[in-house]
């Protein structure tokens, strides 16, 4: 008798103790933010205590890439662990939701696919821009619960979001008035969005603490339109500047929301086994002197200079990663598929080959050595029309090789040498021939498998309304 109810007392503590065999995956996306605009390790006039707490308690990468220097690209690349070009993902997608073909194709399997091989309950809160066709929105990509929106952007107080859907939309940035999607019903909400996606944040996890779950929380913050309440802009009186100062003010409400993040996660007893990953989807963009890049030349956009694709990179696992651990390698965001994809679940068979690399190893110093001998990327160029003719304008590329950066652009070949100019303003090409060569011939190897663009971009909105005429017509 006193076995049967030890037995039982053994199953109740089990089911209390919300401890899972799997770990729960939070991964804190942010939009535009400019690489010194977090105070971690950083000289800058923005605080951030609760993001920093993240590579405090975990490890941080001083040379984490992005897979592209724009917004929807480097989102398709996080998701799927791989090149973008490998499935002609080249462009930031319109606002089209009567195409099926303007976002992430369906041959793709995703993250979020990923974890269901496992039972993981998914969620995404926030910015989503990989399709607003109704077969590619997130419940159809793998993802349980969806809060938020489809667009590139959106209005950050709820008063402005006076569009009830995507009917009502007649161009394209109108989409950014939208309400709120809650999968596939339009809600209202009461709040500024970043402070409502770190609420909903926090139910999701309250209501997933007895299961292993991952959530997707791509904020929209501090991404344009630049809005923030006063409570929060007015944390930095010292900041002379009125739109940094508000944008100041957008990643403060983002970083308070981090902070709660974590208490919930103590609270709920399963913060230890919980890997969060903080980072950015592209680098600041050249606005109005807003962001901060430093010590990086370029922004987000077309010029694949340091400034538009080195992203502050976070990841703390408490089970796994020692505290303030650093890491000096060049890595890239499609490392984080490949990465969960060997904690979860590494026998499965994937559809597609993935790109990324298994960093795990390599964070808590069983493998050393380079994750990546090399890292690409490819900027598409938009179509200009020059006497009702259609002219593709070339793209540009680039490689990280070692200590070596390379950028083609059109006719010109710029080389770097980053470990002592990690600013791109030394141009080695001329007196470099030989490295020039063979890294010109990686990048036409690799170009060799990637493909066109599938789908007109953000650049081409004009030109992809002349060819659909009935893109705004329900």
């Amino acid at each position: 008798m006193k076995n049967i109810i030890f037995l039982i007392c053994l199953f109740i503590f089990s089911c209390d103790s919300k401890e899972n065999t799997l770990p729960n995956v939070i991964i804190i996306f942010a939009d535009d933010l400019g690489y010194n605009d977090i105070s971690f390790e950083r000289e800058t006039q923005i605080r951030t205590p609760n993001i920093d707490q993240i590579g405090e308690n975990g490890i941080s990468f001083s040379d984490a890439y992005l897979s592209a220097s724009i917004c929807s690209p480097s989102r398709a690349g996080l998701l799927t662990g791989r090149y973008q070009d490998f499935f002609g993902y080249g462009k930031n997608v319109l606002f089209a939701p009567k195409d099926p073909n303007m976002g992430l194709p369906l041959s793709e399997f995703t993250m979020a696919d990923l974890f269901k091989t496992k039972n993981y309950v998914t969620g995404i809160i926030g910015k989503w821009h990989l399709g607003a066709h109704e077969s590619l929105r997130p419940n159809n990509r793998g993802f349980d619960e969806f809060f938020g929106h489809l667009t590139g952007g959106h209005r950050f107080f709820p008063e402005e979001l006076t569009l009830q859907d995507e009917t009502e939309v007649k161009a394209h940035n109108q989409a950014y008035r939208t309400k709120i999607l809650r999968n596939s019903t339009r809600v209202e909400i009461d709040d500024y969005l970043t402070d409502e996606f770190s609420d909903e944040a926090i139910k999701f996890i309250d209501n997933n603490s007895n299961k292993p779950f991952f959530l997707y929380l791509p904020y929209n913050a501090p991404h344009g339109p630049i809005q923030a309440p006063e409570k929060y802009v007015d944390r930095f009186p010292q900041i002379k500047n009125m739109q940094r100062r508000i944008y100041a003010g957008m990643i403060s409400s983002m970083d308070d929301g981090v902070g709660k993040i974590i208490s919930k996660l103590k609270e709920e007893k399963i913060y230890e086994n919980t890997i969060i990953i903080f980072l950015s989807d592209n680098g600041g963009p050249n606005k109005n002197g807003r962001v901060d890049n430093f010590p990086f030349s370029g922004f987000k956009g077309s010029d694949l200079y340091e400034g538009g694709i080195r992203t502050p990179f976070l990841m703390q696992w408490p089970n796994k990663i020692k505290p303030k651990t650093k890491y000096s390698k060049p890595i890239i965001s499609l490392d984080i598929f490949a990465t969960m994809k060997s904690i979860i679940n590494p026998e499965l068979e994937l559809p597609n080959e993935i790109h990324g690399k298994n960093i795990l190893p390599y964070i808590i110093g069983d493998k050393e050595g380079y994750p990546h001998e090399d890292l690409f990327w490819k900027y598409n160029g938009m179509f200009n029309i020059i006497n009702n003719d259609t002219i593709k304008v070339p793209p540009r590329y680039a490689i990280r090789s070692g200590k070596y950066k390379m950028i083609i652009e059109e006719d010109e070949t710029f080389l770097y040498n980053l470990d002592n100019d990690v600013s791109e303003t030394y141009n080695l090409a001329e007196s470099e021939i030989a490295i020039v060569k063979e890294l010109r011939q990686k990048i036409m190897s690799w170009d060799s498998k990637t493909m066109e663009p599938r789908f007109l971009g953000l650049m081409n909105n004009d030109l992809y309304n002349k060819l659909n005429p009935n893109r705004f017509k329900y």
